[in-house]
């Protein structure tokens, strides 16, 4: 290998290709030809669908699950079920895609932005806690890139405040806290099968719940108001069709088979790139709380100290990087700053009307200082270059010393 930067004319640390999304294999294809060949296509006369929520909600601990058409649905439609809508405040983290605040919205009800804990990047107990109101019905932890939030202090926040809490558990299957996995753990949880997640159906979502009555609840309004057991042209509900179709349900019952032989590959390798990068100067990994007994890596984060390399800015890094072979991203952007959320607060508050293009002043936003610090020091690897072997592991650690020894 060159020590000259690729970018510079030298040798890349890595001409290999990672690991290629989504996997599948003859289990796809044989449960698919069954549904093609049953003719029971949709979820009303089709058992895939049912098959995969009994399999899929046992596999997370609960005892009830309800597929969707997304993750934002399985959202949305846990705060309906809640009966959270206009004047309600729901406090979230600001450190998450425009899913979770945009559910929030979808009910008429407000997103109150919290900040994270520095280290784990997930929603902070205490300054949860702290923003809330009299108007205030729920907490929406995100359990952001598979790293559960520490549900022990967010469910006594909730409980002295009288509060529901749904997990955003949309990047986090197989997740555990405490060795209790992740959903279930609130009052409803979220999850997605959207194509770059772990267990991808292309699109897709489900609800988990233990509650009985927000199941029967959730199952109403995903299937235009009907209830389990009850004639079909018979609506308890005013609900949605918001149901998933027997080809999802057929291709997730075979994702979720493999589910936990990814999660063992995606730990280990994690592990060891963690250990790697360690060693590092300025390359500081994303921290783990040790009560995470499992973590469900849809992202592998690590922060970045400009000043240890010689003030490369965290953009140039990425594009280095890239250049190198290790493909890398900088994350979200403070959801609060985003010019659509900001309108979708002007809306609300009547102050804009959809579609205005003369957006004027947009509200002021109140700042969140480590989500703030966060985006601006934060490096993303995808989940499937950790399914790559251990050896690709040190491609990543030698890319970044490189760099290094380059710039600094």
């Amino acid at each position: 290998m060159s020590d000259r930067l690729a970018v510079d004319g030298g040798t890349p640390v890595r001409t290999a290709e990672w690991p290629s999304w989504p996997v599948w294999g003859k289990r796809e294809e044989e449960l698919l030809l069954e549904v093609l060949h049953s003719g029971k296509w949709g979820t009303l006369n089709g058992p895939k669908v049912i098959e995969f929520e009994g399999k899929f909600a046992a596999f997370q601990g609960a005892k009830y699950g309800v597929c969707v058409t997304g993750g934002t649905p399985s959202l949305e439609l846990s705060l309906r079920a809640l009966g959270i809508g206009p004047g309600d405040e729901v406090i979230t983290s600001p450190y998450t895609f425009v899913a979770t605040a945009g559910a929030i919205f979808k009910v008429g009800a407000t997103p109150v932005f919290a900040d994270v804990e520095p280290g784990t990047l997930n929603l902070d107990p205490a300054c949860a806690e702290a923003a809330i109101t009299s108007r205030t019905k729920a907490l929406m932890p995100v359990h952001i890139g598979g790293c559960p939030a520490n549900m022990d202090a967010i469910n006594a926040v909730a409980k002295r405040h009288n509060l529901y809490v749904i997990e955003d558990a949309c990047q986090a299957w197989g997740a555990e806290w405490n060795g209790q996995r992740v959903g279930p753990i609130g009052d409803l949880g979220g999850f997605s099968f959207q194509a770059s997640k772990n267990i991808n159906a292309g699109e897709g979502g489900i609800i988990v719940t233990n509650d009985p009555t927000l199941y029967e609840r959730a199952w109403a309004l995903h299937n235009v108001g009907r209830v389990p057991g009850v004639s079909r042209y018979e609506q308890n509900y005013m609900g949605y069709n918001y149901r998933m179709t027997e080809w999802q349900g057929a291709v997730l019952l075979a994702q979720l088979e493999r589910l936990p032989q990814h999660i063992a590959k995606r730990e280990e390798n994690a592990a060891y790139l963690t250990e790697l990068l360690e060693e590092i100067p300025g390359i500081t990994p994303r921290t783990r709380d040790p009560h995470v007994t499992q973590h469900a890596w849809h992202l592998y984060m690590f922060f970045y100290d400009a000043q240890a390399f010689g003030g490369l800015s965290r953009e140039e890094f990425i594009h280095l990087m890239g250049a190198e072979g290790v493909p890398c991203s900088p994350g979200y952007q403070p959801l609060y700053r985003s010019p659509g959320m900001r309108r979708a607060y002007a809306e609300q508050a009547g102050v804009l009307a959809p579609w205005q293009q003369d957006v004027g002043s947009l509200p002021q936003v109140v700042p969140c200082p480590v989500t703030e610090k966060a985006c601006q020091e934060t490096v993303w690897l995808s989940q499937s270059m950790l399914l790559a072997e251990k050896r690709d592991m040190e491609d990543i650690a030698t890319a970044i010393r490189k760099i290094q020894l380059a710039k600094a």
